[in-house]
């Protein structure tokens, strides 16, 4: 479980690269940060399973985001484990603020070797 206090830079309003009127977004929370704590919240079940020198990654994220919250609510962010789907551990994943759920969906993250992953990610210069 993982909670968050949505604050201005959680909302999908901080997401505005330029001055293009198309990226005016809402001052709510975003889609984006409420699958990064859904992606923590699997992490932290995989935690424990670590080696040294091993950390989880998210593989895949098929969510639904529902309702929209305020800067101030908290958002909890819940995984429980499915099951395995070949090397990726899967989990059941579900967000709420105080008024009920705002999101739900299916979380897949891989154990990987962390130096493998930064090595391979500096290839991709």
């Amino acid at each position: 479980m993982v909670d968050l206090v949505v604050r201005e830079s959680d909302c999908a309003s901080a997401l505005k690269l330029s001055d293009d009127l198309r990226d005016n977004f809402p001052t709510v929370f975003a889609t984006t940060r409420m699958i990064a704590l859904m992606e923590l919240a699997g992490a932290r079940i995989l935690h424990p399973l670590l080696q040294s020198g091993e950390m989880s990654v998210g593989a895949h994220v098929d969510v639904s985001h529902t309702a929209a919250t305020p800067i101030g609510a908290k958002v909890t962010a819940r995984a429980t484990y499915r099951g395995r789907d070949g090397k990726l551990f899967v989990f059941d994943v579900i967000a709420h603020d105080p008024a009920g759920e705002i999101g739900r969906g299916t979380h897949k993250r891989a154990i990987v070797s962390r130096a493998r992953l930064i090595a391979g990610a500096a290839k991709r210069r």
